[in-house]
């Protein structure tokens, strides 16, 4: 008996998965005046999410940093649910469900609305 089917089906889940979540990242940057594509460049993506929250670019280098990358991390979601006009209860989405709350902040009604660097 063959029991690639269960295996094949996860795995076809787990790609569309990854397309989504991949999709609502690119969406946001595009909200946010930045290329999409840049959702796909690892390290470099951290780097536009950090300037769409409205953080310096110095701050991908503590995002190297074990246990510090954590902080820095919260802290970018939290300003980047305020820079699309969402309150901490969303910025805690984003934390603890990013794989929900990105889809909802990249096709809702969620304006770009960026803060000064701080």
């Amino acid at each position: 008996m063959d029991d690639t089917g269960p295996g094949m089906f996860m795995v076809v889940v787990w790609l569309v998965f990854i397309v989504v979540v991949i999709a609502s990242i690119w969406r946001v940057f595009e909200k946010a005046g930045k290329p999409g594509w840049a959702a796909l460049i690892p390290i470099y993506n951290v780097y536009v999410l950090i300037k769409i929250a409205g953080k310096p670019g110095w701050w991908l280098l503590l995002c190297l940093i074990p246990l510090v990358n954590i902080v820095v991390l919260i802290i970018v979601y939290i300003a980047l649910a305020e820079n699309f006009g969402k309150g901490v209860g969303f910025a805690l989405g984003l934390i603890f469900l990013s794989f929900i709350f990105f889809p909802m902040l990249a096709w809702g009604n969620a304006v770009y609305n960026p803060k000064p660097i701080t």
